[in-house]
């Protein structure tokens, strides 16, 4: 019998799984292609007390909820003498130093102005996860995975500076709302896309570096990922991670759970949309973990020539060891084993990236629930 891994499927299921997803082109269990995402449901702006919120639910019933909220926090000023000014927060909980800004100087540009200036401790993301403490090691992980692909390209702590005294702090707060029937980080990740499109900020009305004083209209607020277009182009959007997994030779986009107790590898890719039009890729890759398969954990099929129940003979330790090594889990099922190749990582990456992908069809999908 299999360890308990939280999946009920016994080593004949297995193996006839992985013989399924194996073929050209595989066969999948809910009759997908091999990059089509699941089918989902998603909405924003649900929770009227935060800056920002979204829902969404998967087909296979899971659901997240994600709100953001934003505070006005002050920074902490040291190094006057050397001109150096470093920003921790009251908290304390900033990390690295911004140079001093001349404010006599004109402000030109907005993103400009604030490029460089941001501090990855603005942002705080907590997770939870029904019948799980916050200090689990599924919800750490996963939000150390979301923090890290949403703080890799400086874009959205350098949005939260104000100025030399002040800067925002950022809260996301994610909700599980049912066990997670597969890897959930795919549904946290698109959640919170959603959720941070929609965060909107009270308007600056303040100068420079005065107290911030902002607009009481809300109607006047700026939304913390602008809207308008770019100058190459396109929207700047908060990057969103995707769950790739290979199988033999087939690389396979938003596995199940079915899917997952077979994978001989498993990729979580962050991507976000490149600034350029012309650029051969649609996207950029900002952050990439291997994530370890709970196939890994299954129990190995035996061979009916070692079932003595099955009629099979007894054999010696290292005839037992040849015997399923010849087999090469064709008929008997036995657990992945060893790392994934350069090429097959390559693969993934590029079935993300590439215009028309697996990243295009997801971010193009949920465009149509943006705010």
């Amino acid at each position: 019998m299999a360890p308990y891994t939280n999946i009920p499927l016994s080593p004949a299921e297995l193996s006839y799984l992985y013989t399924s997803l194996s073929q050209t082109p595989p066969i999948r269990p809910d009759g997908r292609a091999p990059t089509q995402f699941r089918p989902l449901v998603a909405e924003t702006d649900i929770l009227p007390s935060a800056n920002g919120s979204a829902r969404i639910c998967f087909a296979d019933g899971t659901e997240a909820i994600v709100g953001v909220k934003a505070e006005v926090e002050q920074s902490r000023v040291s190094g006057a003498a050397t001109g150096q000014v470093e920003s921790e927060g009251v908290l304390g909980l900033g990390t690295g130093g911004v140079g001093d800004v001349d404010m006599d100087e004109e402000d030109g540009d907005e993103e400009a102005t604030r490029a460089g200036k941001g501090e990855e401790g603005w942002v705080e993301v907590a997770i939870e996860i029904p019948g799980m403490r916050d200090d689990d090691a599924l919800p750490v992980f996963l939000s150390a995975m979301l923090t890290e692909a949403l703080l890799a390209d400086g874009e959205l702590k350098d949005r939260l500076w104000i100025n030399r005294r002040f800067h925002w702090r950022l809260y996301i707060d994610i909700l599980l709302l049912s066990q997670p029937l597969s890897y959930p980080l795919p549904l946290l990740s698109l959640t919170t896309h959603l959720a941070l499109l929609s965060t909107r900020i009270p308007a600056l009305i303040s100068e420079k570096d005065e107290d911030p004083l902002f607009n009481d209209d809300w109607e006047a607020s700026r939304f913390l990922y602008p809207q308008s277009k770019t100058a190459s182009g396109g929207h700047r959007k908060p990057p969103v991670t995707l769950l790739m997994l290979s199988v033999s030779e087939n690389v396979i986009a938003d596995p199940s759970r079915e899917e997952l107790a077979v994978a001989d590898a498993v990729v979580a890719i962050s991507v976000a949309p490149t600034t350029g039009l012309n650029a051969e890729s649609a996207y950029k890759t900002v952050a990439l973990r291997t994530v370890d398969p709970p196939s890994r954990l299954t129990g190995a099929g035996v061979p009916t020539a070692l079932n003595t129940t099955a009629g099979g003979t007894s054999l010696s330790a290292a005839e037992a060891l040849a015997l399923r090594e010849k087999d090469q889990g064709q008929t008997v099922w036995r657990p992945p084993r060893g790392g994934v190749k350069r090429a097959m990582i390559a693969k993934m990456i590029k079935m993300v990236t590439e215009k028309g992908g697996v990243g295009q069809e997801v971010l193009e999908g949920l465009a149509g629930v943006e705010t």
